[in-house]
């Protein structure tokens, strides 16, 4: 590469550097107006708890049903379901709300594959993000627990996210069900075997969650923990 050349692509190098900054700034505009969108709404909805999952899942499917079955339990105790409002898992929590009667929430993030609103949220609390770390923030804040089923790396993300945040005192703690002891003992034997071994985790920090089978062990859950202490946003 000659000198010239090298110059050019400095010049080149700085000029979308500057463009980056200058978008960036203008970007935080946007970030504000999902937080306050986001508030606005999700303050006047009451207690509910988050339902995640595979997107994947199919009708047919028995952890489809079963979340469909958990969203109408809760609702029979007082509580509205939120999710992230797309297929599979998600639309089958707002569809078990929506039979109950109960507030049915979805926040749903722009994807190219995947998502798409699901019929069985309210139409008045259905709200759309672009970024993820502000949907995140409005799944812990108005969620009184979370219902994990079985499902991919965002499932993933949102329940160690929250154990994260619970065991970090960050946020106070709230129930967590992880649904199928199939599904999820492979990654807790992991925990177990690895994490706690090695001194990574303490053994306490199992007990921020629950594996239960069915969807009376996991509403049941929710409602005992609930008989000791206040409902509110979580922060």
């Amino acid at each position: 590469m000659t000198q010239d050349d090298r110059k050019i692509r400095e010049k080149l190098q700085q000029k979308t550097w500057n463009e980056i900054k200058t978008n960036d700034s203008w970007a935080i505009f946007k970030i504000m107006a999902e937080f306050v969108e986001g508030y606005e709404k999700l303050s006047k909805i009451g207690p509910c708890v988050s339902i995640f999952g595979s997107a994947r899942s199919k009708p047919e499917n028995q952890d489809y049903q079963l979340a469909e079955e958990i969203a109408f339990q809760l609702t029979q105790h007082g509580f509205g379901v939120i999710t992230g409002g797309g297929p599979g898992i998600m639309e089958a929590g707002n569809k078990g709300a929506n039979r109950g009667k109960g507030t049915s929430v979805g926040l749903n993030i722009e994807l190219p594959f995947e998502q798409h609103d699901n019929p069985w949220i309210d139409s008045d609390k259905n709200l759309d993000f672009d970024y993820f770390f502000v949907r995140k923030v409005m799944f812990v804040k108005y969620s009184q627990g979370f219902v994990v089923m079985p499902g991919g790396f965002g499932t993933l993300d949102e329940f160690f996210e929250a154990i994260t945040l619970i065991q970090t005192n960050k946020i106070g703690k709230f129930p967590i069900v992880l649904v199928g002891t199939d599904y999820w003992s492979g990654l807790l034997d992991w925990l177990k075997k690895t994490l706690v071994k090695e001194g990574k985790i303490s053994p306490d920090d199992l007990d921020l969650f629950r594996l239960v089978d069915t969807a009376e062990d996991a509403v049941q859950h929710f409602v005992k923990f609930y008989e000791k202490y206040d409902l509110k946003p979580n922060f």
